[in-house]
């Protein structure tokens, strides 16, 4: 009866390390299929998106034009005209304006790449007002 009831422990557990055994495989096999499945929509997402390398210019705004949605900033090396799409952040501080808001005359930093031969704009940072400027519009407003 002792024999008979060690063979039955024994078998009880080859079949419990071996059910184990075989759910560690499955497991195995999903996950080097879900990395394989990784591997290849990396690529496709690296295709859709071209290569964008970002420039920066900061200069003051020589030109706005609504109708064709471009700025150009004059800075050290010359002029830079960039398109201004929807997807273009315009902000002065931490308040988003909108290209009606950017007038010539103002500094700005404009971030930028080019893509089919054009200067696409990613974000333009309108600068404060310097504050030389702030103090001379005081002195000038009439005294009570």
């Amino acid at each position: 009866m002792k024999k008979i009831f060690a063979l039955m422990v024994a078998m009880m557990l080859v079949v419990a390390f071996s059910g184990a055994t075989f759910a560690e495989e499955k497991k195995a096999v999903e996950a080097t299929t879900a990395a394989e499945e990784a591997k290849t929509a990396e690529p496709a997402k690296k295709a859709k998106k071209p290569s964008e390398k970002v420039k920066q210019v900061t200069g003051e705004v020589t030109a706005v034009d609504v109708k064709t949605n471009t700025v150009t900033v004059k800075h050290k090396k010359g002029d830079v005209t960039v398109e201004v799409t929807a997807d273009t952040k315009i902000t002065a501080g931490k308040e988003t304006k909108t290209l009606a808001d950017v007038m010539a005359g103002i500094k700005v930093t404009a971030k930028y790449f080019e893509q089919d031969g054009k200067n696409t704009a990613k974000s333009i940072d309108v600068k404060a007002a310097a504050k030389k400027e702030k103090k001379r519009e005081k002195k000038e407003e009439p005294k009570k």
